[in-house]
C-alpha cells in the first residue's frame, strides 16, 4: 500500500523527473584516472592525477571521471560543472589525514557555483576517522582538523548515488544553498561514538530527494538546517534505515531560514536517542511538514536523554527571535521506547495545528524521569524551567503550549512490570487551547494503578472523544 499522501506523490514525481536529467550526452566522454597518472596502489598520493582528470573533463564540456578498482589516497578534489565522478566496484578513495592536502578547506570533494555535478558507483570513500571521542562519551577532546567528505555550495543538479562512505570525521554530505539535489542508494557508516559525524546535511536547499539510504552516524543522520536566512524547502526523505548517536531525522537547530514542504516517509530508526526532532532556536518558521509510516526502535547504546519524538521552540540566546511551528503531521508511527514523546511550544509562540494520528507506543520497560531534561540538540545559552518542567511529567506523550492540537488513535501498551515501577499517563497536556483528542487508550488501564490515562491541566476548548476522562 502506498503510504505517501497524494500531494506529496506529485512532489516526488517532479523530483524524480529532475533526477532523470542528471545524466546528459556528456557522460559518453570518459576520463580514466589511470590515464592521468593514478596508480591505485594505496601508497602513492593520487591527488594530482585525479584533479588532472577532473580538469580535463571540465575543459571537454563534461563527462565521467572513472576510478577503476584500486586504492587511491588523496586530499581535496575540486569538481566542476558537468562532471560525474564514478567509482567502480573495488575502487576506494582514502581521505588523507594530512591537513596540508586540503588547502584552506576541510572537505574531500568540493564544488561551488556550478551545476551537473555527480558522484556515483559501487565504490567506497573512507574518511579514516575511526577512534572514539567527544564529550558525549567522556573521551578525549576532538582534534582541531576534522575533514568531512563532500561540500557543495550554490550548486544545481547535483547527486550522490550508490557509493558507500565510511568513517567521515565530520559532516559527511553537506549541501549548502543547492537546488535539485538527489542522494539515493547511499550507505554511510561512521563511528557511532565519534561526535559531529553527521550523515546528510541539506542546508538552505531546495528540491531535495533522499531515498533508500542506510546511515549510521556519530551525530544526526539526516538533518535539515538553515545556517543563514535562506529557506530549506521541498524536501523528501524516504525508505531509509537510520542509526544515530543524536537525532535520526532532524530539523534545526540552525534555523535562521524557514523550513517548508518537507516529507519523511517509510523509514526505520534504531538506537537513536531522538528519533524525530524539530529544534527551532533562531526565529524561523517550520511549516507543512509530514512524518508518515515511521518505525522507531529502542535505544540501548547510549546513556543520553531518550525522546523518540521531540518538538521544541526556544530562543538560542536571550536576544534571539521567537519562531513558529505550524501544520506538522505525524502519522502511522510505531514506537518502542521507555521514554515518551515531548512537544512543547512557548507561551508567546504555541505549536499550531500539530497532528498525531495512528501512533502505537510500546513500553517493554520504563525509563526513570527523575533527572530527565529536554534534548538541546545544539549550542545555546538560554536556560529556564522549560528544560525540565514538561520533560518530567509522568506521561508517555506530553504536549505543552499548543493551539488546535489533534491526537487520534493513540495506543500506549506498557508492560505491567514497567507500569508498576513508573505509573504514567498515556497523554499529558498543559496549556493547550483548542483541538481534539480521539481514541486514546492505555494498556494496562486505570485498574492497574491510580494514575489516570489522561492528564490535562490549564487546557481549554479541547474535545475529548472515546478517551478515559482526566
Amino acid at each position: 500500500m502506498n503510504t505517501i499522501p497524494a500531494n506529496w506523490r506529485r512532489v516526488l514525481t517532479v523530483l524524480l523527473a529532475l533526477s532523470a536529467l542528471a545524466r546528459s550526452a556528456a557522460d559518453a566522454r570518459v576520463f580514466n584516472v589511470r590515464d592521468h597518472g593514478a596508480t591505485g596502489n594505496g601508497r602513492a598520493d593520487e591527488q594530482k592525477a585525479f584533479q588532472s582528470a577532473i580538469d580535463a573533463c571540465v575543459r571537454a564540456g563534461g563527462g565521467t571521471v572513472l576510478a577503476p578498482p584500486g586504492d587511491y589516497r588523496t586530499g581535496v578534489l575540486r569538481l566542476g560543472g558537468g562532471v560525474t565522478l564514478h567509482l567502480e566496484k573495488g575502487a576506494t578513495l582514502w581521505a588523507s589525514t594530512n591537513q596540508a592536502d586540503y588547502g584552506d578547506g576541510r572537505r574531500l570533494l568540493t564544488a561551488e557555483g556550478t551545476e551537473g555535478v555527480h558522484l556515483s558507483g559501487a565504490g567506497v570513500i573512507n574518511g579514516q576517522a575511526t577512534a572514539d571521542y567527544g564529550d558525549r562519551w567522556g573521551a578525549p577532546e576532538k582534534p582541531a582538523f576534522r575533514p568531512g567528505i563532500l561540500w557543495f555550495k550554490n550548486c544545481r543538479d547535483v547527486s550522490v548515488r550508490g557509493v558507500t562512505i565510511l568513517n567521515s570525521d565530520s559532516w559527511t554530505l553537506h549541501f549548502f544553498r543547492c537546488e535539485d539535489v538527489a542522494v539515493e542508494d547511499v550507505t554511510i557508516r561512521n563511528n557511532y561514538r565519534r561526535l559531529n559525524s553527521d550523515g546528510i546535511d541539506p542546508n538552505s536547499c531546495r528540491n531535495v530527494r533522499i531515498a533508500r539510504c542506510r546511515i549510521s552516524a556519530g551525530d544526526d543522520c539526516v538533518v535539515l538546517k538553515s545556517t543563514e536566512a535562506f529557506p530549506c524547502e521541498n524536501v523528501t526523505v524516504t525508505d531509509c534505515f537510520l542509526e544515530s548517536a543524536a537525532s535520526a531525522l532532524k530539523l534545526g537547530t540552525e534555523s535562521h531560514g524557514d523550513f517548508r514542504n518537507i516529507l519523511f516517509a517509510n523509514c526505520v530508526i534504531s538506537n537513536s536517542p531522538t528519533g524525530l526532532g524539530l529544534y527551532l532556536k533562531d526565529g524561523a518558521t517550520m511549516e507543512n511538514i509530514v512524518f508518515t509510516n515511521i518505525t522507531i526502535g529502542p535505544c540501548a547504546a547510549t546513556n543520553r536523554v531518550v525522546t523518540p519524538v521531540f518538538v521544541d521552540i526556544e530562543r538560542r540566546h536571550a536576544e534571539s527571535k521567537v519562531g513558529r511551528i505550524r501544520d506538522v503531521r505525524f502519522e502511522r508511527l510505531n514506537i518502542t521506547s521507555g521514554s515518551g514523546i515531548l512537544a512543547q511550544g512557548m507561551p508567546e509562540s504555541p505549536l499550531e495545528r500539530l497532528t498525531f494520528r495512528e501512533v502505537r507506543f510500546q513500553v517493554p520497560r520504563a525509563d526513570d524521569y527523575s533527572k530527565r531534561s529536554k534534548p538541546v540538540g545544539g549550542r545555546r545559552t538560554t536556560r529556564d524551567a522549560r528544560d525540565t518542567a514538561f520533560a518530567r511529567l509522568p506521561s508517555f506523550f506530553t504536549v505543552a503550549h499548543a493551539r488546535d492540537l489533534t491526537v487520534e488513535n493513540l495506543r500506549v501498551e506498557i508492560a505491567e512490570s514497567a507500569f508498576r515501577q513508573f505509573p504514567r499517563a498515556a497523554f499529558a497536556g498543559r496549556f493547550i487551547e483548542g483541538g481534539t483528542l480521539r481514541n486514546l487508550s492505555r494498556r494496562p488501564a486505570d485498574a492497574v494503578g491510580a494514575t489516570p490515562s489522561l492528564d490535562l491541566q490549564d487546557c481549554r476548548g479541547l474535545t475529548v472523544q472515546n478517551a478515559p476522562p482526566p
